[in-house]
């Protein structure tokens, strides 16, 4: 074995995640695993997402690679640490690669991890499985895309590497490597249709401050229409699922591209339901027909906030208008929609959240999924708050996610906002509806009212821990 990749998701360990059940394979490191081996490494993968931390050190034990690449995301810190110690003890060699270790290269590096791989790990992996089986850990300054300590102790960051230029030559991700049936049947058991993800593009162009470009940049390279639907009718076939998840940054970013890969996908025949992620300025009427054409059963809206303020603060560049104009259309042709809204973004007034309510209100998404803004290392609303950032967790204990900002409402104000919002938008909903249920009309009531109660009686704490 050339090298053994990993992740640190455990499904069966997170409460939240237990309680969604919708897992989505690695395609990060089953990407990097089909490139090595058309390279002619022998790569193993261990999958995560349905085993135990215990029977991963079973199989480090058993197994004793010498070569461990592990991905690490916002939300498996915790468990990505364990994991490289587990290695270290075994004796292997650890590389840790994904958006989070990048922007904590000491305190990775500190932790079990030997190497951190910058960007993309394709090209990387495959000059450093062989550098290292020459020469160990030595003459690393000679590989781009890579952080290390050198002999001295010190950190040192070798230049970029390129990136991939020509996305359709690569294999697709190796998904026979693990258990893609087990992900459908979760999905199926749970919800009773069956997912697989996709993507057709890497990276996004946009620049909304909150936003984590560590891996791929302000760059976006999109695979051909053909190659795409290659890969699709490959998936549709083996594995059979009822749905499809594009898993792109924003699917309808090129509408040439969609226009050819909509066409391509007739020619073949191939119709399968999906979801997927856009924006209000990437959508329109003719692209929201060609999308329902397809097979697009909803779209998820980056709208963040009803308040323009707030969207230009975080140079969201999109229109709170143009989102609910977008909204209604897609509705208008059978497309479900959802919505992503953040609050607390640095400078949140009460006014800011009475639009995003009217907003909600207007738009009537489908569904709709708030969370807390919190500052991701290396971003520039992180660079911005960074004198504020308030850890709620140790370091190895937490993540990014675990940051609160001092000085903006406290997270019990946020905590009654959610119950607002969500009570007034259920509300609305169902007052609109010719057929109204008294009993839900009184639960929603009752949440909108306490959720502003609760509100009124926290809007003077702050995250600094004290009242004004």
């Amino acid at each position: 074995m050339d090298l053994l990749l990993t992740h640190g998701y455990f499904l069966y360990t997170d409460p939240h995640e237990l309680q969604v059940m919708k897992p989505y394979p690695p395609l990060g490191i089953l990407y990097i695993s089909s490139h090595l081996k058309a390279k002619g490494f022998d790569v193993q993968i261990f999958d995560s997402t349905f085993s135990s931390k215990d029977a991963f050190r079973e199989y480090v034990k058993r197994e004793r690679p010498s070569l461990v690449g592990l991905y690490c995301n916002l939300m498996t810190r915790h468990n990505v640490v364990e994991m490289a110690q587990i290695c270290k003890e075994n004796g292997a060699t650890v590389i840790v690669g994904g958006p989070e270790p990048v922007n904590y290269p000491e305190e990775y590096l500190n932790r079990g991890a030997d190497l951190i791989v910058s960007g993309e790990g394709e090209l990387t992996l495959e000059a450093l499985i062989p550098h290292l089986a020459r020469h160990g850990l030595r003459g690393l300054q000679e590989i781009p895309g890579i952080i290390y300590r050198d002999q001295d102790g010190f950190l040192v960051r070798t230049p970029a590497r390129e990136q991939i230029k020509d996305l359709s030559a690569q294999p697709f991700p190796d998904r026979a490597a693990i258990d893609i049936p087990r992900y459908v049947d979760v999905w199926r058991t749970h919800h009773g249709t069956g997912s697989v993800s996709l993507i057709t593009a890497r990276g996004c162009p946009y620049k909304c401050k909150w936003c984590s470009h560590s891996v791929f940049g302000y760059t976006h390279r999109r695979r051909t229409a053909l190659n795409t639907a290659d890969e699709l009718e490959l998936i549709l076939g083996t594995y059979k699922p009822d749905i499809v998840w594009y898993a792109d940054d924003v699917f309808t970013m090129n509408h040439r591209w969609l226009t050819e890969y909509a066409a391509e996908l007739k020619r073949r025949n191939l119709r399968a339901p999906f979801e997927t992620i856009s924006r209000e300025d990437r959508l329109n009427e003719q692209v929201i027909q060609t999308l329902a054409e397809m097979g697009c059963y909803r779209i998820w809206l980056g709208s963040e906030s009803g308040s323009q303020r707030i969207l230009d603060a975080m140079e969201r560049k999109t229109s709170a208008e143009g989102t609910r104009d977008m909204a209604k259309l897609l509705k208008k042709h059978g497309i479900g929609v959802g919505m992503f809204i953040m609050l607390g973004y640095d400078g949140e007034t009460m006014a800011d959240l009475e639009e995003t309510v009217h907003h909600l209100k207007q738009s009537n998404p489908d569904t709709f999924l708030t969370t807390i803004a919190y500052p991701i290392k290396g971003t520039p609303y992180y660079n911005e708050v960074q004198d504020r950032v308030i850890p709620l967790k140790a370091w190895d204990e937490g993540s990014d996610r675990d940051f609160t900002v001092a000085g903006r409402y406290s997270r019990k104000f946020y905590s009654h906002a959610t119950r607002w919002m969500v009570g007034e938008v259920d509300l609305n909903r169902q007052l609109a509806n010719s057929e109204k249920n008294p009993i839900e009309l009184a639960k929603s009531f009752v949440n909108a009212k306490l959720g502003r109660l609760g509100m009124a009686l926290t809007k003077g704490e702050r995250e600094n821990g004290g009242n004004l």
